[in-house]
């Protein structure tokens, strides 16, 4: 087992409680999977919390992942979400209480694949915050209390007192040009894998 490693073989390891492996692992998104949930919960001992539980659960479930549904990495950026949502959910009362099975579970389910462009463009740094800015301000805010304040879809529309149609209308066109702006970053990514 060395740096090159890759994620599924690190997986089958951990699986068989193999603790190198997970070490192995965390080292190699420990500060993406923090940066990315710190975006979320705007808390350095909150995001600690969040990646720790994060790799407890690579521990736990390692046999149980699925690379069929997509990379690691992807997963692994689903997961913090909704620990990091959860966690703002508890430590405020802004928000209804909900279980992981109901609003959050059923909004994954409906948007796997922004769930999945949101993952990728995460990993872009610096590009994706330009292309975020190229944004009309009306899709600027609603992508950021989606994605960074775990607002579902529908709390979003009542918020901000605009129909539900008009939010995923936002959402789609936001995504789209960011697709476009990142087109080229897409591409070299992809042909490393």
């Amino acid at each position: 087992m060395n740096d090159t490693t890759d994620d599924k073989q690190l997986i089958q390891l951990i699986a068989q409680k193999d603790s190198n492996a997970l070490e192995m692992l965390y080292d190699r998104y420990e500060r993406v999977i923090y940066s990315f949930a710190y975006q979320i919960v705007k808390d350095s001992m909150a995001a600690e919390e969040v990646m720790q539980e994060l790799f407890l659960r690579v521990w736990k479930n390692a046999g149980q992942i699925d690379f069929g549904r997509g990379r690691l990495l992807t997963w692994m950026f689903a997961v913090t979400r909704n620990l990091a949502i959860d966690h703002l959910r508890k430590r405020s009362s802004r928000l209804p209480q909900q279980s992981a099975d109901s609003g959050d579970m059923e909004l994954i389910q409906d948007h796997t694949t922004l769930t999945e462009d949101i993952v990728e463009l995460q990993m872009a740094g610096e590009q994706i915050r330009d292309a975020l800015q190229g944004l009309s301000r009306d899709q600027q805010q609603v992508m950021d209390m989606i994605y960074y304040q775990g607002y579902t879809q529908q709390e979003v529309a009542d918020l901000a007192a605009i129909p539900l149609g008009t939010v995923k209308g936002r959402v789609r066109l936001a995504m789209k040009q960011l697709h476009k702006s990142l087109r080229h970053w897409g591409r070299r990514d992809h042909a490393h894998e």
